[in-house]
């Protein structure tokens, strides 16, 4: 009989977002709140992701999915799984993101101190200060 396999273990898994609900944010549809206050630095979530070539999603060009996805690398985006497309974007944001590849994880922690009920945010482009313009009409 051949002997199961065991999965390799991450360094750093996958965590459920504990601390945050989901609200309806005015104006932008469903949002994060904080249900606890969280410290600069402190990670938010480990959201796992699925990575697809950039060319495969031309059909999803219009669609709900559309604004969904996260820039991976040249020639992939990757769709978040966990709560991180629930992240609404904002200049500044509380929160920063950061692609771990290897481990096929998006990583969301706090830019600055999140008090409890607080919506979190992130920047769209990546950094909670960049203001580089959106897609779609900001609020």
């Amino acid at each position: 009989m051949a002997e199961k396999q065991q999965a390799p273990l991450l360094e750093e898994a996958p965590s459920n977002p504990v601390g945050l609900r989901v609200i309806h944010s005015n104006g932008r549809g469903r949002g994060l709140a904080a249900t606890r206050a969280f410290r600069r630095g402190e990670v938010l979530e480990r959201a796992p992701v699925i990575v697809v070539a950039r060319h495969l999603l031309q059909p999803l060009r219009g669609s709900a999915l559309d604004d969904y996805w996260f820039w991976w690398d040249d020639g992939h985006n990757a769709f978040a799984l966990g709560w991180a497309a629930l992240y609404n974007h904002a200049c500044p944001a509380n929160t920063r993101f950061r692609l771990e590849r290897a481990a096929q994880l998006i990583v969301f922690e706090a830019a600055a101190d999140i008090q409890e009920g607080e919506e979190v945010t992130i920047n769209y482009h990546g950094e909670p200060g960049d203001p580089s313009p959106v897609w779609f009409p900001a609020r």
